[in-house]
């Protein structure tokens, strides 16, 4: 029995050696491998259901049990050829931070507890801050993820615009919103019938126009307005709300202005991505996934504020047990800025991966995410088989099966049904959404070790599954 949950150091060295291994030959290869397999209940059950082990195992074979039974069913969301919702491929160096995280188990909450780990922090915040073109008044934290990110700075707007009183307030944004803003409102306590889903335009970007109109009526409601949501990269299809002219509009009228960038905040490395993001840097609040388009690994999401103090102003509660905590002058306590207490070191993997690969790196990778999106489209106009919906924008090119031989009826089915077909091809995923009440298909390539030799068979194989026996 090991009372202590200790290895010797044999041991250590031998897991730890076999961990990196395995670790190795999954980025060696992944691409050999088919990018998701499913299990199937009952033989997952089977696999893996077992008694609560009141004895330990041997070290390697529980890693085997796990490599074999866990990670071999799921969705490799890292593959070259995954393209469906918006991939994370991460980086190795990223997990060899994450694994030392997790060995020096650092508390970040506080400055008292973690100070080496604040001040990494506080420096890439400020690295992504100076990215997006925020002034140095700016600043924030790492979270989770896009929703917990939305849901900080929302809370932030609600506590600076309205004093956290509720009552009459409106919050706007486009259909084109990710249900995470939606999802977010409604744990900060808004009412459906505060919140105004506006119809996008023709580019499924928010309509200044309906905006302006909704703004009116609600004011002239008695109601109150206070905060505009614009999108900066939607998933559907990669759309840009008109940022520039949004800031203008909210500053006129008074209104907090948030950006959920979760997906494309990060194309603003590359001139493509500078060029379609303009206003990014004039939002009140920003939000922006190093697990997406900064090749990542799960979890570590970004939430920016244009006054950093307004994060603290809205989120610092000193209990008796935390003095001690706050005595330090000039520490930074991260428990103060956001909704965690206990809160793990995200920023080492991101200022790891940016110090080893340097910026100019991630800038091209960021780039040729755009370049393969543009590959595809070009292939898919090639073809009589497909029509563009949405052309190749931020790295994501949306796009429907068409045959003048079937009925609407049909080419519907058709489309539904082939994101399942491509996961039983087991080459490539992608996933579909709905626009103007359609299917349409979607590939988002920001994977920079995607070739375009696997956009073009995925292409191929997309439309053997759409036209051949049983289609």
């Amino acid at each position: 029995m090991n009372a202590e949950l200790r290895l010797s150091r044999d041991q250590m060295r031998a897991l730890g050696y076999q961990v990196v291994d395995t670790l190795i030959e999954h980025f060696e290869g992944l691409r050999e491998k088919p990018p998701s397999r499913r299990g199937q209940r009952p033989e997952l059950e089977a696999l893996l259901r077992e008694p609560l082990p009141e004895q330990g195992a041997d070290p390697a074979a529980v890693l085997e049990q796990a490599t074999a039974g866990v990670f071999s069913n799921m969705m490799h969301v890292d593959h070259p050829r995954f393209f469906a919702f918006v991939p994370s491929p991460g980086n190795f160096v990223g997990a060899m931070a994450d694994a030392l995280v997790s060995g020096f188990n650092p508390f970040v909450g506080s400055w008292f507890a973690g100070s080496g780990p604040a001040q990494i922090e506080l420096v890439t915040i400020d690295w992504l801050r100076q990215l997006c073109g925020l002034p140095e008044t700016a600043g924030g934290l790492f979270v989770s993820g896009g929703s917990v990110a939305n849901l900080t700075a929302l809370a932030v707007a609600r506590h600076v615009r309205l004093g956290d009183r509720m009552a009459g307030a409106v919050v706007y944004y486009s259909d084109q919103t990710h249900s995470a803003v939606e999802r977010g409102l409604r744990v900060l306590g808004f009412a459906p019938e505060q919140l105004r889903k506006l119809p996008s335009d023709e580019e499924f970007r928010l309509d200044l126009a309906e905006l302006g109109a909704a703004v009116a009526a609600d004011r002239a409601a008695g109601r109150i307005p206070f905060c505009v949501v614009a999108n900066a990269g939607t998933t559907n299809t990669g759309a840009v709300d008109p940022l520039a002219e949004l800031a203008r509009f909210c500053r006129q009228h008074d209104l907090w202005l948030h950006a959920d960038g979760a997906y494309g905040a990060a194309a603003v490395l590359c001139e493509q991505g500078r060029a379609l993001l303009q206003g990014l840097e004039e939002v009140d609040s920003l939000v922006l996934d190093p697990h997406k388009w900064l090749f990542q690994p799960f979890e570590i999401g970004c939430v920016l504020v244009r006054e950093w103090r307004q994060l603290k102003d809205t989120f610092s509660i000193l209990p008796e047990y935390l003095k001690d905590v706050h005595r330090l002058q000039e520490a930074v306590n991260f428990c103060d800025y956001g909704i965690q207490l206990s809160r793990g070191f995200r920023a080492l993997k991101l200022w790891m991966s940016l110090k080893i690969f340097g910026v100019a790196a991630f800038r091209e990778a960021v780039a040729r995410g755009f370049a393969l999106a543009e590959c595809a489209e070009q292939r898919l106009r090639e073809s009589r088989c497909w029509e563009i919906v949405t052309p190749a924008q931020m790295a994501i090119v949306s796009f429907r099966y068409r045959d003048a031989n079937r009925s609407p009826e049909e080419l519907e089915a058709t489309n539904q049904q082939l994101v399942e077909r491509t996961i039983a091809d087991g080459f490539a995923v992608l996933t579909s959404t709905t626009l103007h009440g359609r299917t349409v298909l979607r590939l988002c390539t920001i994977n920079p070790r995607t070739t375009t030799e696997d956009i073009r068979e995925t292409i191929a194989r997309l439309e053997r599954l759409a036209s051949g026996p049983g289609a």
